[in-house]
């Protein structure tokens, strides 16, 4: 039988999930997770459709992650942990950046670090999950997001998403030896449906 200490521990091993879906769930992000996110950021495959490819120190990214600590308490930014719902996997990250409450918009972001979960229909969900949180958890209306011409994969999951092509800025993205367009995509609220928190979010019935 697990001692007191250790069934204390299994607790706080275990994440913290605000957002349930079908195949992912969304938590805050943790500085114990620190090692995947360096893991996830050396490896080019991922950051192929992310940034420049190159080498990220440890250290480097316990300094990103203090400054998406203090960004979030100035409600600048909303960063989540990715998971694989039934196992509670860490697979990935979503965020919400540029976040303007006034003008009622933000910028999304979505990394899946493991390799084993793309294509398979996390991503996107993960990303209506994160709309679903913009539009009826913070009353957004305009979420935007640019990717790569020659990123395939994350047009077809985005629109699926709910989000559509609004525009391009040509010939502006260096990749395998030619020049891609960079393609701007969003969502509106009053586009979309939400699938978790229009459950949750609700005001109380009056009592009799």
């Amino acid at each position: 039988m697990d001692t007191q200490q250790e069934q204390q521990q299994k607790i706080l091993e275990k994440p913290i999930i605000n957002i349930t879906g079908e195949k992912v769930a969304l938590g805050p992000i943790r500085r114990d997770q620190i090692p995947i996110y360096h893991r996830w950021i050396n490896d080019f495959a991922v950051l192929r459709t992310l940034h420049i490819p190159r080498p990220s120190t440890l250290e480097e990214i316990q300094a990103y992650f203090d400054k998406d600590v203090e960004e979030e308490r100035q409600r600048r930014v909303i960063h989540f942990t990715v998971y694989e719902r039934t196992t509670l996997t860490p697979i990935g990250r979503v965020d919400l950046e540029e976040i303007s409450y006034r003008d009622r918009r933000a910028e999304f972001g979505i990394e899946i670090g493991e390799a084993d979960y793309r294509g398979r229909g996390y991503g996107t969900e993960a990303t209506r999950l994160m709309l679903d949180y913009a539009f009826t958890g913070l009353g957004l209306h305009n979420i935007g997001l640019q990717t790569w011409e020659y990123n395939l994969a994350a047009q077809a999951a985005y629109k699926k998403a709910g989000f559509r092509e609004v525009g391009r800025r040509r010939q502006c993205k260096f990749m395998g030896g030619q020049l891609w367009d960079i393609v701007y995509m969003d969502c509106l609220s009053t586009e979309f449906v939400s699938p978790v928190l229009s459950k949750i979010m609700v005001p109380d019935e009056i009592r009799s």
